[in-house]
């Protein structure tokens, strides 16, 4: 159930973003010139976006959903750096694009290997010398050994 709602949660992060994108886009046209606006075909770029983020959520991709979040943070970032985010929006709309990116979880479905090796290979090496030492000071033991 809490995972069902943290889910939820995210799926609203995205929608919450294209809402703020598209907040200065319309409406009466003495209110749009005093509040800040965002150009038309980024805000539509920036909605596209969320929208693909949420429909990879609600279909369990959740690595699929963190790279499309990504890519859409990275398209706020150069907005902003651009200058086509105005003051007033660029905190609140990087703001929401971080925290899309950080409520989603990939977790890979890695199977597991068959036999697990150490990464470094030292116990197939350590063990290979400790045989090839006794083997070996097993001769030279009884060739030493006898004669002292």
């Amino acid at each position: 159930m809490a995972k069902r709602l943290q889910r939820a949660s995210t799926c609203f992060a995205p929608l919450l973003l294209a809402a703020a994108a598209l907040a200065g886009c319309g409406g009466h046209p003495r209110r749009a010139s005093a509040q800040p606006s965002l150009p038309r075909a980024l805000a539509q770029r920036l909605a596209a976006q969320s929208d693909d983020v949420a429909a990879r959520l609600d279909a369990r991709d959740e690595c699929g959903a963190l790279a499309a979040a990504r890519s859409l943070q990275q398209e706020t970032i150069g907005a902003i750096n651009a200058h086509s985010v105005p003051g007033a929006l660029q905190e609140p709309l990087s703001s929401a694009a971080a925290r899309v990116v950080a409520r989603i979880r990939c977790t890979p479905n890695v199977s597991p290997a068959p036999h697990a090796e150490p990464l470094d290979g030292e116990g197939d090496r350590g063990h290979d010398h400790g045989h090839a030492k006794k083997e070996h000071g097993g001769k030279h033991g009884d060739e030493g050994g006898d004669n002292g």
